[in-house]
């Protein structure tokens, strides 16, 4: 897979379709130039028997030219000077989902003896990370930088988590180098974009770069951190003269090397029909932005794009590591992304009445839990837990004790409180206030007792007197 921790690339670099020596093969190869059909061609290889090929189904022993065609587009003739396909030390991938399609391909170049790029592609995530340090292990400083954002990195177009991700890789790899994993000073750089619906969050470090490619026009979103980029900015020197700098590698920002760096992150607006393009600066420092507009427009599909802009870099001398990933935003627009839309807005309205009707809910019940009141139970009094509610005919209380003190011993402003319920701070003080109740009327009982002993003893008294 393209995001995992590529092995140094050691073979030598082999021309395309070289032709068969007649001698030992030279020490070093010559600048390689556009392949002449009639030269370069290999003798005939021994072919097998005149039978259907295996790929072809039996029942079709004969084909028309028109059934032969592929069934992708074809290259345009002449736009890719050296078959990529056919490279020594060169790694791609391709893939597509409903919204996207993409190509990728990541090449040693002529020169260096291996790669030290990396490159991710984790649909909607894509990343090319441009390792540094030479023999300090820059190949294992991409490779980790790449594991560590695909770790990170969130799973929707948020540009700042996707910088943070940016950030945990270059701790990653100065921990590495701490931890005897690579060497001290490799280091990389960094270019991710995550594609979401019509978003595109972008997070950079370095001289990697974002193109995209909107309407037939190419433009570059991210800034180069290096040297160059700053003369640029100060007008002393053109993009042109930039390529072929002196100073060209000196980057001014990357990870590996600082513990504060940070990442230079923002979020634009696609469409359908854009074609998003990030590369290493093997392709950028070799390649001039009107070529690489040129051959992203006449390449027919993102893999093609990818093969056409790697080799116009290995033709113009390929003095780098090569990876350019191509991105073509398929369904920007269409019916699944407005049913998405649909579906997350009836999702947040859902949120949005349900949450508060949950949490009145869980409130109302911690209150019936933590409430209790005296009422009455028939023709006697009793204790309730909750309130002395019925909304919608649910009653919110439940009878906890019951007692012998009947309601008409009350007073008939008492009764009229049961009828209603007095709220109590809880089980101990409601049964506190029925003891009182009881006493009450006990008391009113012994006092009215007394007073009729007293009257009779008044009428004895009375009827005595008379008699005598």
């Amino acid at each position: 897979m393209s995001d995992e921790l590529k092995p140094d690339i050691t073979a030598p670099f082999s021309p395309v379709n070289p032709p068969i020596p007649e001698e030992t093969s030279q020490p070093a190869p010559a600048p390689l130039e556009p392949v002449q059909a009639a030269d370069t061609s290999v003798p005939p290889k021994p072919v097998a028997p005149p039978a259907a090929p295996p790929t072809a189904p039996p029942a079709e022993p004969k084909s028309t030219p028109d059934q032969e065609q592929p069934s992708a587009p074809v290259n345009a003739p002449g736009t890719q000077v050296i078959d990529v396909e056919k490279r020594v030390g060169s790694d791609t991938d391709t893939g597509k989902t409903l919204q996207l399609s993409w190509g990728a391909r990541s090449d040693v170049g002529l020169i260096r003896e291996h790669n030290e790029d990396s490159f991710l592609v984790h649909a909607p995530l894509f990343c090319v990370c441009d390792g540094m340090g030479g023999h300090a292990a820059g190949e294992v400083a991409s490779a980790i930088a790449v594991r560590s954002i695909a770790e990170h990195a969130p799973a929707v177009a948020d540009d700042i988590l996707l910088g943070a991700s940016i950030e945990l890789a270059n701790t990653a790899i100065i921990d590495g180098a701490q931890q005897g994993v690579g060497k001290p000073g490799m280091g990389c750089t960094a270019t991710a974009a995550i594609l979401e619906n019509n978003r595109l969050a972008i997070a950079h470090v370095g001289d990697s770069r974002l193109y995209v490619l909107h309407e037939g026009t190419l433009v570059r979103v991210t800034h180069d951190h290096s040297f160059v980029e700053e003369l640029i900015d100060a007008g002393e020197i053109t993009a042109d003269e930039a390529r072929s700098h002196p100073s060209r590698s000196v980057i001014t920002r990357a990870l590996g090397s600082d513990p504060n760096m940070y990442a230079d992150h923002f979020t634009l607006d696609i469409e359908k029909g854009d074609r998003i393009i990030i590369c290493s600066d093997g392709l950028s420092s070799m390649v001039s932005d009107s070529t690489i507009e040129d051959l992203a427009v006449s390449s027919a599909t993102p893999q093609q794009a990818a093969d056409n802009l790697v080799a116009e870099a290995l033709a113009e001398g390929g003095h780098d590591n090569v990876t350019v990933i191509v991105v073509d935003v398929t369904n920007g627009d269409s019916a699944i992304f407005r049913r998405h839309a649909r579906r997350r807005a009836l999702i947040t309205w859902l949120i949005a009445i349900l949450v508060p009707i949950m949490l009145l809910t869980v409130s109302a019940w911690l209150v019936v839990q933590n409430s209790w009141y005296i009422g009455t139970n028939g023709t006697t009094v009793a204790i309730y837990q909750g309130v002395n509610s019925a909304p919608f005919g649910y009653k919110l209380s439940t009878l906890s004790e019951t007692t012998s003190i009947k309601v008409a011993d009350l007073p008939e402003t008492t009764q009229h409180l049961l009828e209603e319920g007095i709220s109590v701070s809880g089980p101990e003080a409601a049964r506190k206030t029925v003891e009182d109740y009881r006493d009450q009327i006990t008391k009113e009982k012994d006092e009215a007792a007394s007073k009729l002993d007293t009257v009779k003893d008044q009428d004895a008294q009375t009827t005595s007197k008379e008699g005598d």
